[in-house]
């Protein structure tokens, strides 16, 4: 599929102590490795039925079902991949909007992650690369989820599969569907410890330093490139745990929209 560009134009202001800034290309994913071991059910395809750039410049993912049953969607990736210098800061950022479906938004799964580069042409090297979850949303639930995977699995200092993690509502009580708001995650290499920070319109959803995974975990994920992830999956191990059984179901609304007004990865000064 061909390559796209988020315009630069959608950023707005550089956040403080950040200078420069990267609009990455993305490119489709269709097919790839099955499930990813989550067990999720849909198929990620190229057709811009499911991922396409709207009227308004914004990156659109949507999910649909078909009249078997089946689901596609869409699952894009950056072309290149980033790392915080030695003492400096990296600051992943991007405008999202949830699916605004309520109780019909069961098992929709919508993510903004990133993946170690050398994942790239091995695919069995996980958790070891490193997988940072800078947003996860799930069954349209009104909150987020910030997850950090490394280290081995079962188990592990990441305690694999299910990664160290922390969730929160919106701030302000304000609903996480349906409304655009910037999530970011900063790798801070300026100061010790080390330190990963996750957030929500600014306001902190989840923190790991180095020294709660050890020196050569933390330096696969934070001292080697990780290229950045959209995608929105349909059912898996994820929301079916939360819903108590498997998901999709049978109310679960088509046509659900995973949208962006942009991706950006920021270096500091």
């Amino acid at each position: 599929m061909k390559a796209i560009a988020l315009t630069a134009a959608l950023l707005g202001a550089i956040p403080a102590a950040y200078s420069q800034v990267h609009v990455p290309q993305i490119a489709g994913y269709p097919g790839g490795p099955a499930n990813w071991g989550t067990w999720e059910i849909q198929s990620y395809t190229n057709s811009t039925s499911n991922l396409a750039v709207s009227g308004q410049g914004t990156l659109q993912i949507t999910a649909i079902r078909d009249a078997k049953g089946g689901w596609t969607s869409a699952r894009i990736e950056t072309k290149r991949a980033f790392m915080a210098q030695p003492g400096k800061k990296m600051r992943i950022q991007a405008a999202l909007k949830i699916p605004n479906l309520g109780a019909r938004g069961i098992g929709y799964w919508t993510a903004f992650w990133t993946l170690g580069a050398e994942y790239r042409g091995n695919y069995w090297n996980w958790p070891s690369v490193g997988e940072i979850d800078i947003m996860e949303n799930v069954n349209n639930l009104n909150r987020v989820w910030g997850v950090l995977h490394c280290g081995t699995q079962p188990g592990g200092v990441c305690n694999e599969p299910s990664g160290l993690a922390n969730n929160r509502p919106c701030p302000n009580n304000a609903p996480c569907p349906g409304v655009f708001r910037t999530y970011a995650v900063e790798v801070d290499r300026s100061k010790t410890p080390e330190t990963i920070r996750w957030f929500v319109d600014g306001q902190q959803l989840h923190s790991i330093s180095q020294p709660q995974v050890g020196t050569a975990i933390w330096k696969n994920i934070t001292q080697k490139p990780q290229f950045v992830l959209l995608n929105m999956a349909m059912g898996g191990a994820f929301p079916d745990a939360l819903y108590g059984s498997k998901t999709p179901v049978a109310s679960t609304a088509s046509g659900g929209i995973f949208e962006a007004q942009y991706v950006a990865v920021y270096n500091s000064r």
